[in-house]
């Protein structure tokens, strides 16, 4: 009996992990909606990314002090590919709308498998493929209202390729070296290449009567949604396959709802909660262990 509530407890805590930093993702949305409106998006994240690589190198250096060169490696890999996802999302947000956005964004839970079986030939079974097509079509229904395939859609969707990308070498990396340092040092690849896309024309700073606020929004997003959802993320990923990680990760919109409810009072629609609840559902069939549904190499 107690072997099995070991096991349960080794399942359960990184996705709980997983949804403590989708949570902190998900708040960022209602948070970052009116700085938006005074500073430009380039700017933000550069000066977010910036200050979260200046914060992690500061607390974690003694682990980077120690850390061999396959771990800066690894995380230098991991800090462009983030980087990349971030910026071509952003570029495609310009082209189309947030929700477009949102929904193709959201489809690399599609691609992680993919990318898994290409790159490593690993296989998925049923299971995780159901529970893939369900939070699909869980964030179709919380995000999209029909649109068209033009270049704004094409950029967001190579964000979720890297994306994808992104999840599935975590998985592999942080079994080869320290999370904290794998965190670390993709932060401040991050920071330094956020800053470098902002540079051009100058980077403006929070000013105004609303200063303080737009800094305490931005060192929030910075430090606990940057490094310490990063840091659950890479912990969670030692633990559970990149496949599932994707599924659980998709609660993001769904984070983003509840505070944009909570925060800022918009109204909850039925689509959402429809949606919602197809990802929740999705997230459990993805954790259940079902003995005729197992795979030896999941």
């Amino acid at each position: 009996m107690s072997g099995q509530l070991n096991n349960n407890q080794h399942r359960l805590l990184p996705v709980l992990a997983l949804l403590a930093a989708t949570g902190m993702w998900g708040s960022t949305f209602a948070m970052q909606k009116d700085l938006l409106v005074r500073i430009n998006i380039f700017d933000f994240l550069g000066l977010r990314f910036a200050m979260a690589g200046i914060v992690a190198a500061i607390i974690f250096w003694p682990h980077l002090r120690r850390a061999g060169r396959d771990a800066w490696k690894y995380g230098a890999i991991l800090g462009v590919l983030y980087t990349a996802g971030q910026e071509l999302q952003t570029l495609g947000l310009q082209f189309t709308s947030a929700s477009v956005t949102g929904f193709l964004t959201g489809m690399y839970v599609v691609l992680t498998p993919v990318v898994a079986y290409l790159f490593f030939r690993v296989r998925q079974n049923p299971r995780l493929w159901f529970a893939v097509v369900l939070a699909t079509v869980g964030l179709a229904t919380m995000s999209l209202n029909g649109f068209s395939l033009g270049w704004g859609e094409t950029l967001v969707l190579c964000s979720a390729a890297v994306y994808a990308i992104h999840v599935v070498l975590i998985e592999r990396f942080v079994k080869r070296t320290d999370p904290i340092v794998l965190t670390a040092v993709q932060m401040i690849v991050l920071g330094a290449l956020s800053m470098l896309a902002a540079l051009p024309g100058g980077v403006q700073i929070p000013h105004g009567d609303l200063a303080v606020r737009d800094w305490a929004v931005i060192a929030y997003m910075a430090i606990f949604s940057g490094i310490g959802s990063l840091l659950l993320q890479t912990w969670a990923q030692a633990r559970m396959s990149a496949t599932r990680a994707a599924i659980v990760m998709t609660s993001e919109p769904v984070w983003a709802a509840f505070f944009a409810v909570v925060l800022i009072h918009e109204v909850l629609t039925p689509r959402v909660v429809l949606g919602g609840t197809l990802i929740v559902g999705a997230m459990l069939v993805s954790q259940l262990d079902l003995p005729w549904l197992r795979s030896r190499r999941e």
